[in-house]
């Protein structure tokens, strides 16, 4: 199938985004997925899966517009002019040194309110009902989805974590107990070297244990997105486009 998705830039809310889809000119999604990227990375820097998962599952490209917010903060004073952030790390997590993960699960952190804020701008200037939202993203990205997810007024149509982890976890588990129908789709790569596996068995864990229907994809990889986690997420939102 030879698709001609388009990109448009816009801000929507507080955020710069990227909004892509291949539907008929002046059409309305039946689903809208926001995808947000991980730290470090440009706010372009997950726009390639949009027309990856269209491939994938062809019927996303007939009713589906992927947004792709850029998180607040720049890292140029990192010496990474493209870089952004949702929040701010310690110097100790980017040396790469060893950290309490205990604790980092259980810590909200600092600036993770703010990001908050300006990513539930985008979804609210979204202009569509929350159940028919899918909120998700890549490492820090997939801990701010989680983070709005769990907030929002409404259950969202579901919620996709690619190599995420927990944190602020007094905060998400009444949370999350509250919205036990939430549909998850999580991957996480078994030799992960920046949020190691058992972090993302801990998020897992943390879900399942309160009901929420997760269809969670271990694989043989680091910190990256495999194209068996991507065939997999497209029907994960088939199945959220059909409303099962």
């Amino acid at each position: 199938m030879s698709l001609r998705p388009r990109a448009v830039r816009t801000k929507l809310g507080e955020l710069d985004c990227v909004v892509v889809d291949a539907l008929p000119e002046g059409a309305k999604p039946d689903l809208v997925v926001v995808l947000s990227h991980g730290f470090g990375a440009s706010g372009t820097d997950l726009v390639g899966l949009a027309p990856e998962l269209m491939n994938a599952s062809p019927r996303l490209a007939e009713a589906v517009r992927f947004v792709f917010p850029e998180a607040p903060l720049s890292l140029e004073n990192l010496g990474m002019p493209q870089g952004r952030a949702w929040f701010a790390l310690p110097q100790a997590v980017l040396m790469g040194q060893q950290r309490d993960w205990e604790q980092f699960s259980r810590e909200v952190p600092p600036g993770m309110p703010a990001a908050r804020r300006a990513l539930m701008s985008t979804v609210a200037a979204l202009q569509q009902p929350f159940g028919r939202i899918v909120l998700g993203g890549f490492s820090q990205g997939a801990m701010m989805s989680t983070d709005v997810a769990l907030r929002l007024e409404e259950c969202p149509a579901g919620l996709c974590l690619l190599s995420g982890a927990l944190v602020a976890e007094d905060e998400w588990k009444p949370r999350a107990r509250a919205r036990p129908a939430l549909p998850v789709f999580q991957g996480h790569g078994r030799q992960d070297a920046v949020l190691p596996f058992q972090e993302g068995e801990r998020l897992r864990d943390l879900l399942t244990g309160v009901g929420m229907p997760v269809e969670f994809l271990p694989f043989d990889g680091g910190h990256t997105i495999l194209t068996e986690e991507l065939e997999q997420l497209a029907a994960f939102l088939v199945k959220r486009l059909d409303g099962r």
